[in-house]
């Protein structure tokens, strides 16, 4: 049996990106989809498994929209009957650029789970084609078991999936609350004619919404700021904020792309409290790209490592420590060796 490496520390220069994540892509004009790898020499991988059970895939379904499947076996120990979003062999091919390879993604109720791996590995492509962007080449994404590949972002979410960006996309010009507001905008209930007359129906949706906006606010801790321009707050709390935005839709699943960027340690270990705090307070199912460590092995009761869009390992945070392929993934190899 292998020893289990606890010292092993992840350095503060990352791998070098794939060539076909960098020169190939540019060529066929794909703009990158990963930000700066942000790991401290202090962190470590605190577990890993290889995924060594063979594949056993069916030919994938293709039903109406809105028909229901039967679930499918068990992969990587998690069945398709349990989740409340999988995918079946998601792929996507960018001209001759593969950036997501075949993932097999598989989201329990209630459950954290975390997709990790190098600078340019497919992570934020992956969310893309979950979430509405991209429309996968191949494969199939299945949402409280319908099918759901290829609808628009504006459907998705109206189902229960929302997300935050890698690069933060607030309206910096607009106030804090009414960010939020505009987050609501997806569960209002009035329409033109209503809000028009101003019937009392549409004044009980706005004050509705007023109130909601407000009770999210306070509770990632940004009232006071409320009337304050977005693009004024500091990283940390504009992260906050696009939380807050996305949680006004009212989602069953959120995706966060990269929520520990650019925090510094007291921050981070808050955002860790806070991820958990609202998986129990909303009922939150939740996924999330992290290069942060510490935050992933903190939280994520299930782990993804993406390497050159492949899936190359999944399991615990303790099982993933001592796989070989995630080590050369983060550390690299010593040709000389």
């Amino acid at each position: 049996m292998e020893k289990e490496n606890k010292n092993l520390k992840i350095p503060e220069t990352p791998p070098e990106t794939s060539p076909a994540s960098s020169e190939a892509a540019l060529d066929q004009g794909v703009k990158p989809q990963e930000g700066a790898m942000e790991v401290r020499s202090d962190q470590t991988m605190e577990g890993a498994i290889l995924r060594t059970d063979a594949e056993n895939y069916d030919e994938p379904l293709s039903p109406s929209d809105g028909e229901r499947i039967p679930p499918k076996g068990p992969s990587g120990g998690i069945d398709e009957s349990e989740c409340l979003l999988f995918t079946r062999g998601v792929t996507m091919q960018f001209g001759g650029l593969t950036a997501v390879s075949d993932f097999n993604l598989r989201l329990k109720k209630g459950s954290i789970t975390a997709l990790i791996g190098p600078n340019g590995a497919g992570k934020t492509t992956a969310f893309n084609m979950i979430t509405g962007v991209y429309r996968p080449t191949q494969g199939q994404i299945f949402f409280e078991g319908k099918d759901i590949t290829g609808l628009k972002p504006d459907a998705i979410t109206r189902l229960g999936v929302a997300r935050t960006f890698q690069n933060i996309r607030l309206f910096r010009d607009l106030t804090v609350f009414e960010n939020v507001l505009i987050g609501n905008h997806l569960r209002m209930k009035e329409n033109a004619l209503t809000a028009t007359l101003r019937t009392p129906f549409a004044k009980r949706e706005e004050a509705r919404v007023l109130e909601k906006s407000e009770a999210l606010l306070r509770r990632v801790g940004l009232f006071e700021l409320r009337n304050e321009k977005a693009g004024s707050l500091p990283y940390g709390r504009q992260r906050r904020l696009e939380i807050a935005r996305a949680m006004a839709t009212d989602p069953k699943v959120l995706f966060l792309d990269e929520p520990a960027a650019g925090m510094n340690p007291t921050e981070t270990a808050d955002l860790t409290e806070f991820i958990r705090e609202i998986r129990k307070e909303f009922d939150l199912t939740i996924f999330m790209i992290e290069h942060h460590m510490q935050v992933v092995m903190d939280i994520s009761e299930h782990i993804y490592v993406f390497d050159y869009g492949v899936t190359i390992a999944e399991g615990t945070a303790r099982e993933i420590q001592n796989n070989n392929r995630v080590i050369v993934a983060y550390l690299g190899v010593d040709e000389d060796a």
